[in-house]
């Protein structure tokens, strides 16, 4: 684990040093291999970090603790984020960059440092001693495969338009980077608040009942966008903010838990294995999707740039409330 997440570290926090080392018709290549093996090595030490620390913390605390862990880093990072904004606005182009990354830098050695001090705890290996055996245990649980279809598909159309939400803003409306900053501020916010809702809920509540009941909140997101053609775009869009910081938040948390705390703990990893590179295929190629889509629109006569600029996301929203009442209804609800 400590090896893929010093990789993840320094890669990442190495993209800053791109503009600094290779020459500029090199920068998006190098900085998407980077991101790319960066996140790669993330992927596997956040399944084994998913692992570890289910055992580390105990049942009976996992929701509230994990509500109260999420709020405080959510905290830090908006705070982060704000300072980050103000930054760039200040100091424009690879000095504000600079700045930015400096600390981060000092952080991923840090961060690095810190997990040599986790608790190696005992591990209860798989009852299965080869990796097909292993691998079909997810596969014959019903419940899990069934849900773990659907919240991938969920993700596929979410990702059509919410990680676009920030091109739109830049590109389409020209808001400024503070006031972006600003605004992922408040969704940060509101996603700190509903980890400390959604965790107490969830002592009370089941995983599945709790993702459920986030859907249409993060629906709600995506079809507020329609509000832009009648009220003011700051007002818009610090309203669908909020609300997919309070669903993405519970959504996030919830979805978490249910992969730690509705599996068997001696097959645990490859059931968290399965759910995280179905979610993840969905989650690369939705946003891929969703930025061809917006590449096309981009050819579409004037008169259609409403459709643009809120008619997609709208769209996108009205597709995400059929899923919740039909298949979400079914197969989250069912147990």
């Amino acid at each position: 684990m400590i090896w893929f997440l010093t990789i993840h570290r320094l890669l990442w926090a190495g993209t800053g040093l791109i503009p600094f080392i290779f020459p500029k018709d090199l920068w998006v290549s190098v900085y998407i291999a980077t991101y790319t093996v960066a996140f790669a090595a993330n992927a596997v030490a956040s399944m084994l970090w998913t692992s570890l620390i289910s055992d580390i913390v105990p049942a009976r605390v996992r929701g509230r603790h994990f509500g109260i862990r999420n709020t405080i880093l959510n905290a830090l990072g908006s705070l982060c984020l704000f300072t980050g904004g103000i930054l760039l606005d200040r100091f424009p182009g690879g000095t504000g960059f600079l700045l930015l990354f400096i600390p981060i830098w000092i952080c991923s050695v840090a961060n690095i440092i810190i997990y040599f001090y986790y608790p190696d705890l005992p591990f209860e290996r798989s009852q299965e001693t080869s990796f097909w055996p292993m691998l079909r245990r997810p596969l014959q649980d019903a419940g899990f495969m069934k849900a773990t279809a659907f919240l991938a598909s969920w993700l596929l159309v979410q990702t059509l338009v919410v990680p676009l939400f920030s091109y739109a803003m830049l590109d389409l409306m020209h808001v400024n980077y503070k006031t972006i900053s600003i605004i992922t501020v408040m969704q940060t916010l509101a996603m700190m608040a509903s980890f400390y809702i959604w965790g107490n809920l969830n002592a009370r509540y089941s995983n599945k009942k709790l993702l459920f009941w986030t859907l249409p909140i993060i629906a709600a997101s995506c079809l507020s966008w329609g509000l832009l053609a009648i009220l003011p775009i700051l007002l818009v869009l610090v309203l669908s903010h909020v609300l997919l910081g309070i669903g993405v938040g519970g959504f996030n948390q919830l979805a978490f838990n249910f992969t730690i705390g509705d599996t068997p703990k001696s097959e645990r990893p490859m059931f968290i294995a399965m759910y995280s590179a179905l979610t993840g295929l969905t989650s690369f190629v939705g946003p891929l999707a969703g930025g061809r889509i917006y590449g096309w629109m981009k050819a579409w006569p004037s008169s259609l740039d409403w459709f643009e600029l809120y008619g997609f996301p709208v769209s996108i929203g009205f597709i995400m409330l059929i899923l919740t009442g039909t298949l979400g209804r079914r197969i989250l609800l069912a147990s």
